[in-house]
């Protein structure tokens, strides 16, 4: 399965966080250490955020993880608040390639190899980003008015998009243009959409309970997918048996 965003060192930015979103907090724009410096920074705060409550991390756990000090956390962003907001912004932008990825060809020829991909790209997309949504849920339900809306936001844009995939391959005669669709999974479109996204979202993040009861990863992509080729196509997937199966994960 391939990753949208690896994270890597030094300046490359994983979890789709924006270079151009890298000032400093009195607002000037880093040098190529100082971005590199910044983003150890975020780095450190996932690296932290996949075994601590984020309430509890503190810039002090920052800085040393990132082998520096507060004072240059404090240069780069006013509390750990503001680095997990610059995080969860970043997932947005990620999400926008999902957008991306799920719309062009679904002919015949192409469909199943688009919606595999598409389904293993979203579970990557989540893994990548497992300990920013994490964060995003817990603070959404404490009322925490930065992250509010995020996951939101970052799922819409693939929403929005699926559901144009879905009403240009099945549209429905009479009416506004791409407001009806004859689906199979549906005649509305976004709700056709926002289904299948909470569906992907939701196998995603329970990817590891499934896993404790002996459901391969494979075979969660193989579902995934065959529902999501169906409710855009209207066709089955190719035979259990065939060489198109979701590959090993």
């Amino acid at each position: 399965m391939t990753g949208l965003a690896p994270r890597v060192e030094a300046d490359v930015v994983p979890l789709g966080v924006r270079r151009q979103s890298a000032a400093t907090s009195n607002g000037r724009v880093p040098g190529e250490r100082g971005r590199q410096t910044r983003q150890r920074l975020l780095n450190a705060t996932v690296e932290l955020l996949t075994t601590t409550s984020w309430r509890s991390v503190k810039v002090t756990d920052i800085a040393r993880q990132a082998q520096t000090s507060p004072a240059t956390f404090y240069q780069y962003f006013g509390n750990v608040e503001e680095a997990v907001r610059v995080l969860a912004e970043g997932v947005v932008d990620q999400a926008a390639r999902l957008a991306e990825l799920v719309g062009g060809d679904w002919s015949d020829e192409n469909s199943w190899t688009k919606a595999i991909t598409f389904t293993e790209e979203f579970l990557a997309f989540w893994e990548d980003n497992r300990a920013i949504f994490r964060v995003i849920d817990l603070a959404n339900e404490e009322g925490e008015a930065q992250l509010h809306g995020i996951r939101i936001r970052a799922l819409n844009a693939v929403t929005t998009a699926l559901a144009q995939v879905v009403v240009h391959y099945s549209p429905a005669p009479g009416g506004p243009p791409g407001s009806r669709t004859t689906s199979l999974a549906g005649s509305e479109p976004m709700a056709v959409a926002g289904t299948l996204v909470t569906m992907f979202a939701s196998v995603a993040a329970s990817r590891y309970g499934f896993e404790f009861w002996g459901i391969r990863t494979r075979d969660l992509i193989d579902t995934q997918a065959r529902i999501l080729h169906w409710a855009v196509t209207g066709r089955p997937g190719p035979d259990d048996d065939g060489p198109d199966r979701a590959r090993p994960i």
